[in-house]
């Protein structure tokens, strides 16, 4: 199983749709506070749909609180464009998390510390453009790691 961790979500559709990915593919899904929406938004629950009430889901009070929960994950990747590693060069495991930024900003500089050398990106084809859809980020580094956890 894989753990898609979101810190600091602020679009309600795009959680809803990691939402309905985690339930889909049996993965793990971690909320961090603060949230830019309400969890029971409408918005949330209709890019969710019904899927929401099968999902495996931790709620965190803020980036502390998830650190020191039992119920994460040892090894955890940082998804940001800021990372020179590409996800296709990193070897993921079964358990492992990936983490991701808000819609806005991405994570904070402590965060980024603190993933140290377990950041890594989606492979950008064209230059100029600032990145993806949060949830579609998501669901590639989620099928990457399915993919290699797989093949093993």
């Amino acid at each position: 199983m894989i753990h898609l961790i979101l810190l600091r979500p602020e679009i309600p559709q795009n959680t809803g749709n990691v939402g309905r990915l985690c339930a889909y593919s049996g993965c793990y899904l971690h909320l961090i506070k603060p949230y830019g929406f309400e969890i029971d938004d409408s918005r949330l629950r209709r890019a969710g749909m019904d899927y929401w009430r099968s999902l495996d889901l931790s709620e965190h009070d803020d980036w502390e609180s998830f650190l020191a929960s039992d119920e994460r994950p040892e090894r955890i990747y940082l998804f940001t464009t800021k990372a020179e590693t590409s996800m296709w060069d990193a070897e993921f495991r079964d358990g492992d998390g990936l983490l991701f930024g808000n819609e806005s900003t991405g994570v904070t500089p402590d965060v980024h510390s603190w993933a140290a050398n377990r950041k890594v990106k989606v492979p950008q084809f064209k230059d100029g453009l600032r990145s993806l859809n949060l949830a579609n980020a998501v669901s590639i580094g989620c099928y990457e790691a399915l993919r290699q956890i797989e093949v093993r």
